[in-house]
This record gives structure tokens, sequence and C-alpha cells, in this order.
């Protein structure tokens, strides 16, 4: 069984900074794709970044120039360093991994860490 677990999230003002990170667990061959989705209340959960196996990197254009994602091979961890920080960012962030595992390759969702922007 495999689990993601998010850390990082909470409240910031405009213009500040907030590291989350997702870390994989349990019994995983390899781990593909990792990345993060946001939604927002009322929106459909959009991607905000994601980071191949080999470091092949994709952004959101709403993220570009302020957010970075970044993985730890070693520790199955993905992190998102979000920099200057806006009220539309606030959302609840979600780690996505594409992961293989004995017997088939899957995708698993974190339960979510929300980030607020205060303006």
């Amino acid at each position: 069984q495999v689990q993601l677990v998010e850390s990082g999230g909470g409240l910031v003002q405009a213009g500040g900074s907030l590291r989350l990170s997702c870390a994989a667990s349990g019994s995983i061959f390899s781990i593909n794709t990792m990345g993060w989705y946001r939604q927002a209340p009322g929106k459909q959960r959009e991607l905000v970044a994601r980071i191949t196996s080999g470091g092949r990197l994709n952004y959101a254009d709403s993220v570009k120039g302020r957010f970075t994602i970044s993985r730890d091979n070693a520790k199955n961890t993905v992190y998102l360093q979000m920099n200057s920080l806006k009220p539309e960012d606030t959302a609840v962030y979600y780690c996505n991994a594409d992961i293989s595992v004995v017997g088939g390759r899957y995708v698993y969702w974190g339960q979510g860490t929300q980030v607020t922007v205060s303006s």
C-alpha cells in the first residue's frame, strides 16, 4: 500500500513564501512523475507543477518564475517552493505521483494541504 503525506501549508501574507513537501511511502518499486495540483473553492483542480523521474519540469503559466518544484529520489519526496505568493494562490494543494508497485502502475494522491494567502 502506498501513501503520500503532505506538509508545509499554512497562512502567509501576500509576497511571502511557503515550502510544501510530499513524501511517498509503502511498497514502491519506482516513482515516475510527481507533481502538485491545487483546487480553489468553486474551481476545478488544476496542475501547478510536475517533474518527471528524469528531471523534466512543467509549470502552470500562473506560477512560472515564482514556484519551483524539485524532488529527492532517495527520500521519495517532492517539494514545491512557493515565493511571491498572491491571494489568488489560495487553494488546497494536492500532491500527485505516478508510482510503479508490484503488480502495476498507479496514480496516487495526497490528502491535501491548505495554503491561504492574505492580502
